[in-house]
């Protein structure tokens, strides 16, 4: 049987609030886009007692045995959902520890396979249950669109919005998801409450910014340095890191503008992953 080739997408953040504080869990808000930069994986049935789990490419060092995919085909095998074995090579594209929800959107990517291909049969409550399992943005990948997040956690598409040009920066080092958030001490005014399309636009974008920014730019100064000097570069719109980093990416409204900016970019921190690329 041949491999089936499938794109994990990565995900952005363009705006994230911490409104408050449930049990364990921070309460978010957040604007969301996926962009044309992407992990490949292919999948295929094989006659094994065992699923084969494999990553390969750039960013594939240090991924721990116990990954997203890992737990995903663990708890569909326990729960019986999933009849058949399969061999996964997944090739890495997507820095890790970055804040681009690769390993989240690649379980993601699966499910959605396997849901599609009619693989496996559950109803849409024990699909969000499942996604929990794995992580809380793995419900995400499953819409693979611009969406915008409330804190209580309702989810609104908007396929149609402004998409952007970006130009994607992240240094030689990665940051710890679980301890920015054990440094939140502060809330945000809910901003998201009632959203609509026109928060994909700029000036509403402008405006807003990522709660998780200036924790992150205390433990990790040299984030602050690149942020600043992104904003200093062919005019972008605006420059955000993105979930609890350590990406930073930039905005433009042309390719023209974005390209020479990652020239420049490049030429002064020639050890640094970037990338030009776009919303979709």
């Amino acid at each position: 049987m041949k491999f089936t080739k499938i794109k994990s997408h990565a995900k952005i953040n363009l705006a994230l609030n911490i409104v408050g504080k449930k049990a364990k869990l921070h309460l978010i808000e957040s604007i969301v886009a996926f962009i044309n930069v992407y992990d490949v994986i292919y999948i295929k049935e094989i006659k094994s007692k065992n699923h084969q789990i494999f990553f390969f490419g750039k960013f594939s060092k240090n991924i721990s045995s116990k990954n997203t995919v890992s737990k995903l085909l663990k708890i569909l095998d326990e729960s019986n959902f999933l009849k058949k074995k399969f061999f996964i090579k997944i090739k890495k594209q997507i820095p890790i520890k970055s804040g681009l929800g690769g390993g989240s959107m690649n379980a993601a990517t699966i499910l959605k396979y396997f849901l599609k291909k009619k693989i496996i049969k559950i109803n849409k409550d024990k699909i969000i249950e499942i996604t929990k399992l794995i992580g809380e943005d793995v419900i995400l990948g499953l819409m693979s669109s611009n969406l915008i997040i409330n804190y209580k956690n309702k989810i609104k598409q908007y396929k149609k919005s402004k998409r952007f040009y970006i130009l994607l920066v992240k240094p030689n080092f990665g940051c710890s998801t679980k301890d920015i958030y054990l440094a939140v001490k502060k809330f945000e005014k809910a901003k998201l409450n009632n959203p609509n399309k026109n928060m994909f636009d700029e000036e509403f974008l402008k405006k807003m910014h990522n709660s998780l920014e200036s924790i992150a730019f205390s433990k990790y100064p040299k984030l602050r340095k690149i942020k600043s000097y992104l904003e200093n570069l062919s005019k972008p719109i605006f420059v955000r890191m993105s979930g609890s980093g350590s990406a930073i990416v930039a905005y433009f409204q042309s390719k023209k503008e974005c390209d020479k900016a990652m020239t420049q970019f490049r030429k002064e921190y020639k050890k640094y992953w970037c990338i030009s690329s776009k919303t979709i």
